[in-house]
């Protein structure tokens, strides 16, 4: 004897049988999606720069101890960053620069915000190393400002390669000055 299938709304018929699959699609789906995103979600978060990363994003650096004519080094994102308190005879001399006679032309006021303040990233911009420069028993070069001794780069009292084979000058950070004796760097 064969039975009958009843489409009558809340009968057991063809439509109810549709809307079980229909749901039984859509949560797996649902399920397969989660699951997806479980999986993912450590892979995209550690794309994410780790904590001591991030911590040194930015730096404050407190300038009212460096006194005229010294230099300090700090660290930012694992780089060393020189900031040097210059002399007038210092800022004289990097102004005096005919622009014309630079490998890398820029003025010395396109280098710094605040004359006396020279901020820039301490490393040469020919294979990555650190000039001397920073210490009174450093050797300075033929400028008074930086030597690479690796390969023989000479950067003047503004950072600007003067001599030797470095293609430009050094790299001066983002910074700002947060008041008159404190900058923040990044």
């Amino acid at each position: 004897m064969a039975e009958t299938v009843s489409s009558a709304p809340g009968g057991h018929g063809a439509h109810a049988g549709e809307t079980r699959r229909d749901f039984l699609y859509l949560a797996t789906a649902a399920a397969g999606a989660v699951g997806a995103a479980a999986v993912a979600w450590p892979f995209i978060a550690s794309m994410n720069p780790a904590a001591d990363t991030l911590a040194l994003a930015t730096i404050d650096v407190d300038l009212a101890a460096i006194q005229v004519g010294q230099s300090i080094t700090v660290t930012w994102r694992g780089k060393p960053v020189f900031i040097r308190h210059r002399t007038a005879e210092e800022i004289a001399t990097a102004r005096a620069v005919p622009v014309s006679d630079l490998k890398d032309p820029q003025t010395d006021e396109a280098r710094v915000q605040k004359a006396q303040w020279l901020v820039m990233v301490g490393i040469c911009t020919h294979l990555g190393c650190v000039p001397g420069g920073q210490k009174t028993s450093d050797v300075k070069g033929d400028y008074s400002g930086w030597f690479c001794p690796c390969h023989g780069s000479h950067y003047d009292t503004s950072g600007r390669i003067r001599k030797g084979p470095a293609p430009t000058n050094l790299l001066v950070p983002d910074y700002r000055f947060t008041n008159d004796t404190s900058i923040r760097i990044g």
